[in-house]
């Protein structure tokens, strides 16, 4: 009778997963938009992330939120904050960093504020001449591609998904996947920036400042996380427009750690889905063609659409059930249909408004590049949403993302194949959420960029409700997660990722914090004179007692 249960369940389970995964999206029409990440009364401000909680579990309370529209109003705001000496940090009208990089203070700090660039999202210019596009910072990713493309010209990376403003992507390192040319992380793209500054009382207390390739602190403010300014606007390089061509090759995983600069040198956008459990890898072919080939294809990623609140719901449900009840076989059952279901939709990619009909898959690239199809709903209703919003009992997991050095990437993996094949069962709970995504970024000359060509490997994995509730095989995504970071050096994604991972992270960068005086107030660990205060007498030298520590000592010579 026990076997019999025990069937019963897996098979329920089975079928709601495969309930929510060949569920269609719900038009339009009848579902609800992701809502504000900032919250205000009469008391103050509430800032969450667009998953609900942050990765302490704590709230984000400021005194005030401020909404410019223009940058003479973002200047004001930043001008008020710094002649009031409050704490101030910028948001995006949606919020979607993990860390709390956003966030300026507690509640014990009371003279904090967020300036929120929801509302300065309305300037968009194409300049088909120079080739290039600037936006206002909250200017949102799907807006800002639309507008190059009716130009006729496109953007060539981007995030995968779209629900980003401008200002929020390059701030973070945001980035699509590519080797070929400026690479595929967005701030390369950068040719121009326009940032807001603090500045003395003579000048009005903030200033505007223009910054390009000719300025010093220009490769530092292309990956800043809001900490040289307020990004008021950005400038993007462009090309003709281009059409993308995406085949995905499914194989045996025996040997991509000996393939994957291959894959990366011949095809322009590749990328490799790994499903570890399941032995399984799918190579992306994808490669931009001309303008004129056939083909009006769509990449509406499946993970990225509408779902009914009640499969949401049930899917969270039935994963608690097993998690609950330390169900490993029940997790594999559930892999299994979200891997078989997600090759035969082809991840969300239509060739054309009626669906998949077999590769390769054509189209634009402004309709190729990055997806997110359940931002654009309508209030009307209530009936499904994206399927991690707070709101609901959705999907409630955590996401690390290794940026692997590529010289190292191929141990790594090898590393994380013997701990799979000690019980690949284990490794379900990945799979579960689509698997390891592993994207292609080029080496950087942004301070906060990459140092080397590197592979950016992301996973996501269940994450329990309450803090202290243990999570089934949550050792096996620790130690996939320090054998990346802290045994290979992996640099973590800044928007993403547990906080454990960012533990050392100045020593994994060469431009982190290294100016004059940055040891001072420990900023950083001195390694050279200059980041003491060689002026006043002090100088980097070794600890006395732990002779591999180095300090800002006082020294007459």
């Amino acid at each position: 009778m026990m076997n019999l249960t025990m069937a019963s369940f897996v098979w329920l389970v089975s079928c709601l997963w495969l309930l929510m995964f060949c569920s269609t999206s719900i038009p339009k029409a009848y579902a609800m938009p992701p809502q504000s990440p900032v919250k205000c009364d009469a008391t103050g401000c509430i800032l969450r992330s667009a998953y609900g909680v942050w990765n302490d579990r704590k709230e984000c309370w400021v005194q005030k939120t401020i909404y410019p529209t223009t940058e003479e109003e973002l200047r004001l705001a930043v001008a008020d904050a710094n002649q009031k000496k409050f704490k101030v940090k910028i948001v995006t009208g949606s919020s979607h960093s993990i860390p709390k990089l956003a966030c300026p203070g507690t509640k014990s700090t009371k003279n904090s504020v967020l300036i929120s660039t929801a509302k300065y999202n309305s300037g968009i210019k194409v300049d088909v001449e120079s080739l290039t596009v600037t936006a206002d910072s909250g200017v949102g990713l799907r807006d800002l591609i639309n507008k190059v493309e009716d130009a006729g010209l496109s953007l060539v990376t981007s995030p995968y998904w779209e629900g980003l403003s401008i200002g929020g992507v390059i701030s973070t390192g945001a980035h699509g996947s590519s080797w070929w040319g400026k690479g595929g992380a967005v701030h390369d793209h950068v040719v121009g920036l326009s940032l807001v500054v603090p500045a003395k009382e003579s000048e009005g207390y903030a200033k505007v400042i223009q910054l390009d390739s000719r300025n010093q602190i220009f490769n530092a403010a292309k990956v800043s996380i809001g900490m040289l300014g307020a990004i008021s606007k950005v400038q993007l390089s462009l090309e003709p427009g281009f059409k993308r061509s995406i085949t995905n090759i499914y194989n045996d995983d025996s040997h991509f750690e000996d393939e994957f600069i291959g894959l990366a040198q011949k095809h322009e956008f590749a990328d490799i889905t790994w499903y570890p459990s399941k032995h399984t890898t799918i190579y992306r072919q994808d490669d931009r063609v001309p303008l004129n080939s056939s083909g009006n294809g769509i990449n509406d990623y499946f993970g990225f659409q509408s779902f009914s609140v009640l499969t949401s719901s049930a899917a969270r449900s039935s994963e608690e059930v097993l998690e609950g009840t330390r169900n490993v076989n029940g997790k594999c059952r559930m892999a299994d249909t979200v891997v078989g279901f997600m090759k035969l939709i082809a991840n969300g990619l239509r060739n054309n408004n009626l669906g998949f009909t077999g590769y390769p898959v054509v189209g634009c690239q402004g309709k190729m590049q990055t997806s997110g199809s359940c931002l654009y709903t309508s209030k009307l209703d209530n009936l499904s949403t994206c399927v991690w919003d707070p709101r609901i009992k959705g999907a409630f997991c955590f996401e690390t993302a290794a940026i692997i050095s590529a010289s190292k990437f191929r141990n790594f993996i090898q590393d994380v194949k013997k701990l799979r094949d000690l019980k690949p069962e284990h490794l379900c709970g990945a799979d579960i959420y689509y698997g390891f995504l592993m994207r292609f970024v080029k080496a950087s000359d942004a301070y906060l960029g990459q140092p080397e060509d590197s592979v950016v490997v992301q996973f996501t994995y269940y994450r329990a409700n309450e803090a202290s509730t243990p999570r089934l095989n949550q050792d096996v995504w620790e130690e996939v997660e320090q054998i990346a970071f802290f045994k290979y050096g992996a640099r973590p994604h800044w928007a993403k990722n547990r906080n454990l991972v960012f533990l050392g992270v100045q020593q994994k960068y060469p431009n982190f914090a290294k100016a004059e005086g940055c040891a001072m107030e420990g900023l950083c660990i001195c390694s050279e004179d200059k980041h003491c205060n060689p002026s006043k007498g002090y100088l980097c030298k070794p600890g006395i007692i732990y002779n591999k520590a180095r300090v800002c000592r006082f020294s007459t010579s």
